[in-house]
């Protein structure tokens, strides 16, 4: 593990005097006030040890037996070289280091890992025993699938890289652990094939994670894409997030670099385009038509969240663009409020009852729901307050918006809704032709980790329109997408 901006020989040396390191640890760690912080001292073969630890994240098993063997210690068993005897012959756990810092002891220990220090040695041994709260991988609510793998990634990092390594077997496969916050110190994570993935995309993540300086990252992955991505005023996504391994180990084979974050379930992928928002587990879950039909039910979908509550509202201001087959749309009679209020009212109302329902206890969301559907779809209505269309209109959209697979992506196609109803407002049809230019030329300037966001559509690349407009058979894809740059471009054999 790689702790950030820190030298391994840096810091106040480990003493040989064990009541010195004692003394010290207790102090920097708030030993008597800390409740779940433990020392464990006692004297075995003639020397003076402590074993420290933080109960809750360490496994007291493990903390059970490494007494077990250390009591069995007799007088001259240590002698002449203790340090050689304990390292070789007693601590036989699977995974022991050494430290030689106090800061970095603490480090450790607050990490969960048990800390053993000896009276007269100037190291002291880091054995990993840690015990995580951790729930069960249950699948991912945001990410269901009709057939499919029904594990999901949890808030441990250990059990999310071991379901990543579950489905990629490949000794390629590098997961680099690095250390954030100068308070949190959390864990992160950086996963990719060694052969595969693009040298220079990692050497950029590495570095934006390590020069991140902040106390701590409670919003964990949010708070490392502020840093790695960046963030302005564009509302859209520069990175995928998913909670499923089966689509995380994917990305990693076609190039990708993902990035874990301890306390998380989500998995940040990069780089990513405006398209891989738009693809989801079900459609390789099926035969390829079955597939490329969902697919493009879902674009529909997405198109219609964009555009079809502003196009309606153009077509309402100005009914002689109308063709003459269309003529019924429009609302018959208007309500006693403008329709631009009515928009923006109901547009908030939406907003509301998706926050209610997020926030509202689940025996309790289906009363919410026809609540809100009595008093805004009927009540509304009939005291004059909406027009019918535009509830119906709406409707549409939000189920547009609700079949988006990334959430992230919905939310920044809503305020795109809201900009393009803005602008019908202000100036008619120059407003929304102005609004949708404005809207693609954000798409097309956009850039995620130096890749172009609007790829394969700009810069143009005929088999990658292709491999988003149709779902392909997987035995007919054979390389890999040019736009993450892999090394080695073909999914088979050598290459």
């Amino acid at each position: 593990m790689e702790t950030r901006k820190k030298n391994p020989s840096s810091g106040f040396p480990i003493h040989k005097e064990l009541e010195e390191n004692i003394k010290i640890l207790k102090q920097r760690l708030g030993f008597g006030v800390s409740f779940d912080f433990g020392v464990r001292e006692m004297k075995l073969a003639d020397r003076e040890m402590a074993i420290f630890f933080l109960n809750g994240l360490t496994d007291n098993r493990t903390l059970v037996l490494i007494l077990q063997v250390l009591s069995t210690l007799n007088r001259g068993d240590l002698s002449p070289q203790p340090f050689k005897e304990l390292f070789q012959h007693y601590l036989t756990h699977v995974q022991v280091n050494l430290v030689k810092t106090i800061d970095e002891a603490a480090d450790f220990i607050l990490a969960g890992l048990f800390v053993l220090l000896v009276d007269g040695m100037d190291e002291g041994f880091v054995i990993d025993a840690r015990e995580y709260p951790n729930r069960t991988p249950d699948e991912p609510d945001t990410e269901r699938v009709v057939r499919g793998a029904r594990d999901g990634f949890t808030e441990s990092i250990l059990v999310n890289t071991a379901l990543t390594r579950r489905r990629i077997r490949d000794e390629r496969l590098r997961i680099e652990m690095l250390r954030v916050g100068e308070r949190s110190k959390m864990d992160v994570a950086i996963l990719y094939l060694q052969d595969v993935a693009d040298p220079g995309l990692v050497d950029l993540i590495r570095k934006k994670i390590r020069d991140i300086e902040v106390d701590g990252l409670p919003m964990a992955e949010k708070s490392i894409q502020e840093f790695v991505v960046g963030r302005g005023w564009n509302p859209f996504p520069l990175v995928r997030y998913t909670e499923r391994p089966d689509v995380a180990a994917t990305h990693i084979l076609e190039g990708h670099v993902l990035i874990y974050v301890d306390t998380s379930p989500s998995v940040m992928i990069t780089p990513t385009t405006f398209f891989h928002h738009v693809q989801h587990a079900e459609e390789y879950r099926q035969t390829p038509v079955t597939g490329a039909y969902i697919r493009w039910i879902r674009f529909l979908g997405i198109i219609a969240s964009i555009f079809l509550l502003p196009l309606w509202y153009l077509y309402v201001k100005e009914p002689h663009l109308l063709p003459p087959e269309f003529s019924f749309i429009g609302p018959k009679k208007h309500g006693k409020v403008s329709l631009i209020v009515q928009l923006f009212l109901a547009e908030m109302g939406v907003d509301l009852m998706r926050m209610a329902a997020i926030h509202t206890p689940t025996p309790l969301a289906t009363a919410m729901g026809l609540i809100a559907a009595v008093l805004i779809g009927d009540v509304a209505i009939k005291v004059g307050l909406f027009s019918p269309e535009v509830i119906l209109y709406l409707s549409v959209a939000a189920i547009g918006l609700f079949s988006t697979p990334s959430y992230e992506l919905s939310l920044a196609n809503r305020l795109s809704r809201l900009f393009l109803i803005f602008m019908v407002y202000l100036f008619n049809a120059p407003g929304f032709l102005f609004g949708t230019l404005f809207f693609l030329l954000l798409l097309v300037t956009t850039r995620s980790l130096n890749t172009p966001y609007f790829w394969p559509f700009i810069p143009f690349n005929l088999k990658g329109i292709i491999h988003i407009l149709v779902r392909m058979s997987l035995p007919l894809i054979s390389t890999r997408p040019s736009i993450v740059h892999p090394q080695n471009g073909q999914k088979a054999g050598k290459g």
